[in-house]
């Protein structure tokens, strides 16, 4: 290891995080009607007023994680208490069983209810950790029950009460989707933080994510984890559907479960997913331009999604925390080195030395899509500072080695 270069790059971490956080305060942060604006341009001007109920959560969750990392500041409590109070308030569709919507107007009218249970993910996470900087029992109550619901819904146990229904045809067919375990994994490992009282059932729950992953979407042969597979684990290859890999995905996945497996002190478990880690990166780091592309097909086949090719943000956000947590678990420079090639290319592609944060988009050359954003319907203040944070965490570990 480049001792020098390693505590260079440990200081351009630190130094993001704060141009980060300082970003979506500024700009991000309705103090009209609650809640964070993160439809945002390359200046940090809102170009589209309607809320993304994910961010909401998401906005709530990191502000409140920055408190339990770096201590309570008053204006990181309020960011978060703004977007909880947001969501409760009017992201809650309260005819639909407690669901949440997945957009709504500035002022927080419904405007889009989604089948998908990410909202309610999200929500759980935010009231999770502000009640583990506050003691706010309310909010761990709301974290409960949004928990629940996810769950219930995801395993058949109750119908939605939305009315949505599935978004195939059943009969026709049926399958998994690996954002549902995964996910899930995550939102329980803040939950199982934050809530010790309850810490036999999330261990309980992360197991059962983990047996979902590994035993049906995890396919060693084709070095690949699937995005989509049938009920049963079996391949659907004959549709494009059934070949879509998301290498940002399997390289977040992979560090949800290196952690739980450092949790359980699972080794096995830990080397699935360094092998997670390695077919994604392989597989979908483009040689030619740099970055990693957004879709791959597994067996080489052309990708259906129009943005295969493009460089987002989040899962160079993705490598970054996964690259440092095995080079940190097993001191292989194989992982130091990606770390490093990967964060080379967002200093050069993705950071704005001008004013601040990250272009969510890339074309596959590197460049911005024209005009650049910082923020979107799926972008705001989220995967870039919890990198930061979790990687400047990484980083100690290891310089206290």
């Amino acid at each position: 290891m480049d001792r020098q270069r390693f505590r260079d790059n440990h200081q351009w971490v630190k130094e993001q995080l704060g141009i980060s956080a300082d970003f979506w305060l500024k700009h991000g942060l309705d103090r009209e009607h609650g809640g964070v604006y993160t439809c945002l341009d390359r200046r940090g001007d809102v170009f589209s007023t309607d809320k993304s109920v994910w961010m909401q959560g998401r906005c709530g969750w990191i502000y409140a994680y920055l408190c339990t990392n770096y201590g309570k500041r008053r204006e990181w409590l309020e960011a978060s208490r703004s977007c909880l109070d947001f969501l409760e308030e009017h992201c809650v569709n309260r005819g639909a069983g407690g669901r949440l919507y997945f957009t709504v107007t500035g002022d927080g009218r419904p405007l889009r209810q989604r089948r998908y249970c990410f909202s309610e993910d999200f929500y759980a996470m935010a009231n999770a950790e502000y009640y583990a900087n506050t003691g706010d029992a309310a909010r761990l109550e709301r974290a409960r029950r949004a928990y629940e619901l996810t769950y219930r819904l995801r395993h058949g146990l109750m119908e939605d009460p939305t009315g949505l229904g599935p978004k195939t045809i059943p009969e026709t067919r049926a399958g998994r989707a690996f954002g549902d375990p995964m996910i899930y994994l995550n939102v329980t490992a803040v939950l199982r933080r934050c809530d010790g009282e309850r810490r036999e059932l999330y261990d309980a729950r992360a197991r059962e994510c983990v047996d979902e992953i590994v035993k049906y979407h995890y396919k060693p042969d084709l070095k690949c984890v699937l995005e989509t597979v049938g009920v049963h684990g079996e391949l659907q290859t004959d549709t494009t559907a059934g070949r879509v890999v998301n290498p940002g995905h399997d390289i977040e996945g992979s560090w949800f479960l290196a952690e739980q497996a450092n949790l359980t002190g699972d080794r096995e478990l830990h080397a699935i997913a360094q092998n997670i880690f390695r077919n994604a990166i392989t597989a979908g780091w483009d040689e030619t331009y740099g970055g990693l592309l957004y879709f791959i097909d597994c067996m080489g086949k052309p990708p259906e999604a129009y943005e295969h090719d493009m460089k987002l943000w989040w899962p160079h956000n993705e490598i970054l925390i996964a690259a440092m947590t095995f080079y940190r678990d097993t001191g292989d420079e194989y992982y130091l080195d990606w770390f490093e090639r990967t964060l080379d290319y967002c200093k050069r592609h993705f950071a704005d030395a001008e004013y601040g944060e990250w272009y969510g988009y890339l074309r596959r050359d590197g460049l911005p899509t024209e005009p650049p954003c910082k923020g979107s319907t799926f972008k705001g203040p989220f995967h870039v500072p919890r990198s930061l944070i979790l990687v400047d965490k990484l980083m100690d570990e290891v310089e206290k080695k």
